[in-house]
């Protein structure tokens, strides 16, 4: 499928404060430069990240009363579907394990389902630590390189060979696995986490996710946490007895203008012709059937 306007994924690294990854995956810094700092009063009030033990098992127990939302298997399904049609306007998601291009946005190369891109660190940190698992990994020659250019968009000491060495890698199921786990545990559960403490229904937590993904979970005014804390002075969430359409419509505002801030113009689709017109058709609970426009293309499922 021709996507008329591509653009990355600039994820930045999620606080390890949220998740302590195991099995091989990437043991992430404390204070990363774009995390979200729990000490941060500026980020919006989230209060797992700035929760003590005891009260982090609390707020556990509350989210596990709530009912399921985007976390069902079928509504996580079908996140994964938007967000491809968004990454790649596709809704086989699982064919994105291997996709990995340069978007010449000044990320370097985006690959992968969440779109690791090379000049933003996270490729970075996930190829090592794959790596360091899968020593006779295709990837693993490339490590040296990727340290090089992290932070630019250069693709020196990448070309030629890594794009066809991270295709071959997506064929290793230990591979899909890792970008499953980096998907579910830094960017998928932080935001459905903080989208039912904000009492927000399944569409507010796709938003939330989506957003996370894009983004990434920082807590700049351009990363998820400035776009949070950005909606909260417009709006107040369900949980701080706002109303939910308000509180989301701001956060999407607010996310509108972040994107159209960016150096290379992105086109909004994801906010114009998906997430807005589920907003203000009612359906929060983001119920299939669903029809939405990507990139001036037409997607639907049924269920």
């Amino acid at each position: 499928m021709t996507r008329f306007v591509l653009f990355a994924a600039p994820i930045a690294i999620a606080a390890s404060i949220l998740f302590n990854s195991g099995g091989g995956d990437p043991e992430l810094p404390e204070k990363s430069p774009t995390a979200a700092d729990p000490a941060d009063s500026s980020v919006g009030p989230d209060p797992y990240a700035a929760a003590n033990e005891e009260e982090r098992r609390q707020l556990d127990e509350r989210v596990e009363a709530m009912p399921a939302g985007l976390d069902a298997p079928a509504m996580r399904e079908l996140a994964w579907k938007l967000l491809a049609t968004s990454e790649s306007s596709t809704l086989d998601w699982r064919s994105q394990y291997a996709t990995i291009r340069d978007n010449n946005d000044g990320t370097g190369y985006t690959a992968g389902i969440v779109g690791f891109c090379s000049g933003t660190h996270d490729m970075l940190t996930f190829v090592e630590a794959f790596t360091k698992d899968h020593p006779d990994s295709p990837l693993t020659h490339f490590v040296p390189a990727l340290r090089k250019v992290d932070g630019t968009a250069s693709h020196k000491g990448l070309d030629p060979g890594f794009t066809a060495a991270w295709k071959k890698s997506a064929a290793d199921p230990a591979f899909r696995a890792a970008q499953d786990r980096i998907r579910d545990k830094q960017y998928f559960g932080p935001a459905v986490r903080l989208a039912k403490l904000d009492g927000l229904g399944t569409l507010g937590q796709f938003i939330y996710f989506d957003a996370m993904v894009l983004h990434g979970p920082g807590t700049a005014p351009d990363a998820f946490y400035g776009i949070r804390k950005t909606a909260l002075a417009e709006a107040d969430t369900v949980d701080e007895g706002g109303d939910e359409k308000v509180y989301l419509d701001a956060f999407l505002d607010a996310a509108r203008v972040v994107m159209k801030s960016k150096k290379t113009q992105h086109d909004t689709s994801r906010i114009d012709t998906a997430q807005r017109e589920f907003l203000y058709d009612g359906n929060l609970g983001m119920k299939p059937p669903l029809t939405w426009k990507m990139y001036g293309e037409t997607f639907h499922v049924e269920s």
